[in-house]
């Protein structure tokens, strides 16, 4: 934890070595456009964010996809007009739909796009892309826009504004996640992509595909939303349209695919949210990996984050969070606590018995904005881990609220239901068809934890209609997963 960042201090900082050049010829299409940074400045912008990214988000725990996707994004990155930048290829443990670039080269994959990709070609189409974005140097574009007005950039929590200031949601370089492209930027790197993947023989086929899996997402069972690869240009099938026209004017071309080389490889990726790092059942916080439980109030909303979890009060006047401390004693993160968020403490005390044992310390403050805020933090022994419980609210609040807010962290308990130790996240699995069925056929014959439209979307079929699979195709189905 600790004082939160914005890009405002960011941008100050990139304006301290930034010489003001104003505009310059943006290298992949040859026009001018608005930059006031070099590429030194670049690089270094994207290498700093790189590592708030990597390790906000996390990253999937397999060598070899992720030395796939290197090798992959190095090899298309070689036909650009920048291919001397240190491209950086990585798959980020996040299940959410996406893909996204950084200045200086630093491009994203989530799991959860591959899972939705058939092919080779079809990652190709993205990280084609995403490549774009860079030698286009859309990002920098868009941070210099956002020097000139001053611009700060956030990230969106549950919490109400006058928490602002008070826990470091992000570092700094998590700004950059949320700049934006303009729908021409957005056309200049879906042909920028077709160029890059049709220098090494793919099928530009395979991009207009890739849209309009993607624009499918947007009414699976999981939520009805545009992913957030499509966001700044929320109309994908206008993009596969316009591909498709710039396929048949002969303008690229290409015949490489390869399905089931690609399909090898993610057989077995994790799909879905990883059950493990947590979950809720009612109102209870379930941790499987630390064996810890925890109740919120009833009426709050809770949102379980890769590190933990963090809830607020239906009105937003008192919050919740269990994270993991990085301290080797319960000692040693009280004092860090202290030191990060610059609050005055009194203790510490003993934890009160049945919850975990550990310290626990009152301490008052103030927020960015002048609030004045209340709380109390538990340092919790559980195993070889230290627990971080944060109970606060506003000095105002606080004799109404204490009750309520101590009775929530004494109910943070070992976990001993062994249904939930042992649960075990969703994963793709791969079958090959042996006679002539449907899709609705195939998911009788081998089911799959998802329903059957979100699997026709998954192997890019037509949620509409009962597709009819041939022997010798291969296709994913989606296994365990089953909470308790």
């Amino acid at each position: 934890m600790g004082i939160r960042k914005g890009f405002g201090g960011l941008a100050v900082a990139l304006l301290a070595g930034v010489t003001l050049t104003g505009c310059a010829v943006n290298p992949a299409t040859g026009q001018r456009q608005l930059s006031l940074m070099g590429e030194g400045t670049e690089i270094r912008l994207g290498a700093d964010a790189d590592r708030d990214i990597s390790e906000a988000m996390g990253l999937v725990e397999d060598t070899g996809l992720q030395e796939y996707i290197q090798t992959l994004g190095l090899a298309m990155a070689a036909t650009s007009e920048r291919p001397g930048l240190p491209w950086t290829f990585r798959v980020l443990d996040d299940p959410v739909v996406n893909a996204f670039a950084l200045p200086g080269g630093y491009i994203y994959v989530t799991r959860g796009i591959l899972a939705h990709f058939n092919s080779e070609a079809e990652l190709a189409g993205v990280l084609g892309h995403e490549i774009g974005h860079v030698t286009a140097r859309h990002g920098v574009q868009q941070v210099s826009r956002a020097q000139l007005a001053q611009i700060g950039l956030g990230v969106g929590a549950i919490l109400a504004p006058e928490w602002a200031g008070v826990f470091d949601v992000a570092g700094a370089g998590l700004g950059l996640l949320f700049l934006s492209y303009g729908r021409d930027a957005e056309r200049e790197a879906d042909d920028l992509g077709l160029r890059y993947m049709t220098r090494l023989g793919y099928d530009p086929m395979a991009m207009a595909e890739t849209f309009e899996t993607l624009a499918r997402t947007s009414g699976t069972e999981e939520g009805a939303r545009i992913p957030s690869f499509l966001s700044t240009h929320p109309d994908p099938l206008s993009r596969r349209d316009r591909i498709l026209a710039t396929v048949a004017a002969g303008s690229v071309s290409g015949d490489r695919v390869d399905r089931d080389g690609y399909l090898d490889r993610i057989d077995g990726l994790l799909y879905g949210a990883d059950p493990r790092r947590g979950f809720l059942r009612g109102s209870t916080f379930h941790h499987p990996e630390w064996a810890v439980r925890m109740a919120f109030p009833e009426g709050w909303r809770v949102q379980v984050q890769r590190e933990g979890v963090q809830g607020a009060a239906s009105d937003q006047g008192a919050i919740l969070l269990l994270t993991l401390a990085s301290e080797a004693t319960p000692q040693a993160a009280r004092v860090a606590f202290v030191r990060a968020l610059g609050v005055t403490a009194s203790g510490p005390s003993a934890v009160p018995a049945p919850s975990l044992a550990g310290e626990e310390i009152s301490f008052r403050g103030e927020t960015s904005g002048g609030v004045q805020i209340r709380g109390l933090a538990r340092f919790l022994v559980h195993g070889d881990r230290i627990l971080r419980l944060v109970a606060m609210t506003t000095e105002a609040g606080w004799e109404a609220r204490a009750a309520g807010l101590r009775a929530a962290m004494d109910s943070a308990r070992p976990e001993t239901d062994r249904a939930i130790l042992e649960v075990e996240p969703q994963r793709i699995r791969l079958q090959s068809i042996t006679q002539p069925m449907t899709l609705a056929g195939f998911q009788q014959r081998y089911p799959s934890t998802i329903p059957l439209r979100e699997l026709a979307i998954l192997n890019g079929l037509d949620p509409a209609g009962d597709a009819a699979l041939v022997p010798g195709m291969r296709l994913k189905r989606v296994v365990g997963g089953v909470l308790p």
